[in-house]
């Protein structure tokens, strides 16, 4: 176990397990309000879906080449302080966006956002390892369930900003603001670690072993979809179903409600039915949720078809990451190969769904996204 990750004893463990869930919040908060403005950014900088997808195919790039690093940051900085300059950095990202002009400020306001996610997603995953461990219990799909009660606040307040045509950069700014000071509180209550001089930092590039990639091949699935739903979900219901920006932006609210209610399940589910049960049971109805996007054409049957999607896939990433922090004697490593494969390929998804729907249609792209889900249930057998 990597010494930078030990919680010193005066910090109990349901007290460590109270500040990380709340760090998990945080970060969905910043995520959320984001999302819920994608339609706002896109028709402020009059962005094509191709246009759109591509950019945020960025936010992936910088996801894919900042999170190697935190690993080693977390073993040269200590567990406390790189995640509380992690968060503070990911709280003034996420209010940047919306901030561009132009297609070519995006860009590169979209890498760093994608960077600083990436590195503090890592870190704060990192820090809950060790609480696992000295619970004796899973908690991981509960603090990822606090992460989609995160998602739930930021996307009722962007619901309501929507409806109420609040300028989103004013909304970012202020929320985002808010967010800053409490991850500020919030990790300034981790315990100090050390770093350990004594043992050699890991490299940021490792090949992952073929567990790690069969395990990352799944959590990918898992975020493709994911990333995709949050991103498109606004987007699908307006140009799809002709629903208002409000109605399209509550979309993101349903998606987030059911990933919160099943990750808060899921530690449950998994000693009443067995980790792959749960994973395949879980592919196999979020499967069913695309299929129903794709077939419907009024605002109902759409929200509830991705309110199924999240409720199918949300386990699976947490599982994967518990699994992968457990395997390597330095948790960060592991979460950070598996994080870095599903991550660095998944949020790629929105790129990826806007080229395909300029293409052909959104209906095909959300057809692609129900295959890569029905893979969940496949290769569950994967995740032990």
């Amino acid at each position: 176990m990597d010494p930078v990750l030990l919680a010193p004893p005066r910090l109990s463990a349901q007290r460590a397990r109270i500040v990380i869930a709340t760090i998990f919040a945080v970060h969905g908060v910043v995520f959320a309000t984001f999302a819920t403005r994608i339609p706002w950014l896109q028709d402020r900088l009059g962005l094509s879906a191709g246009s759109l997808g591509a950019a945020l195919l960025f936010g992936a790039i910088g996801g894919l080449l900042g999170m190697p690093f935190a690993s080693r940051l977390l073993h040269r900085f200590g567990g406390r302080r790189t995640t509380r300059v992690l968060m503070a950095a990911w709280c003034i990202a996420g209010a940047l966006p919306v901030l561009a002009p132009n297609l070519a400020a995006l860009i590169p306001l979209l890498l760093l956002y994608g960077m600083t996610s990436g590195m503090a997603d890592v870190a704060m995953n990192a820090q809950a390892i060790p609480v696992e461990r000295d619970l004796g219990k899973s908690i991981m799909s509960g603090l990822h369930g606090m992460w989609s009660v995160g998602g739930i606040v930021g996307s009722a307040v962007g619901v309501a900003a929507a409806h109420a045509g609040l300028d989103a950069r004013i909304h970012l700014a202020i929320v985002d603001a808010a967010l800053l000071v409490v991850a500020l509180g919030a990790t300034s209550k981790l315990p100090v670690n050390l770093p350990d001089a004594a043992e050699p930092p890991p490299k940021p590039f490792v090949v992952p072993s073929r567990g790690v990639l069969l395990i990352g091949l799944v959590a990918f699935c898992a975020i493709f979809a994911e990333a995709a739903s949050s991103d498109w979900c606004a987007v699908y219901l307006t140009r799809i179903t002709g629903a208002d920006p409000g109605i399209a932006a509550a979309s993101y609210t349903a998606f987030a409600c059911t990933m919160a209610a099943a990750r808060f399940g899921g530690d449950f589910a998994v000693r009443r039915l067995g980790l792959r049960s749960t994973v395949r049971i879980g592919g196999v109805v979020g499967t069913l949720g695309a299929l129903l996007v794709v077939a419907a054409f009024a605002i109902a049957p759409t929200i509830v078809g991705f309110a199924l999607i999240g409720l199918g896939i949300a386990v699976t990433f947490p599982l994967a990451v518990a699994a992968a922090g457990h395997a390597d004697p330095i948790p960060a490593r592991g979460i950070s190969g598996v994080a870095t494969i599903s991550y660095g390929a998944g949020i790629a998804a929105p790129g990826i769904i806007g080229g395909i729907a300029d293409a052909t249609s959104l209906q095909v792209s959300f057809g692609v996204v129900a295959a890569v889900i029905a893979f969940i249930a496949v290769g569950a057998r994967y995740l032990r």
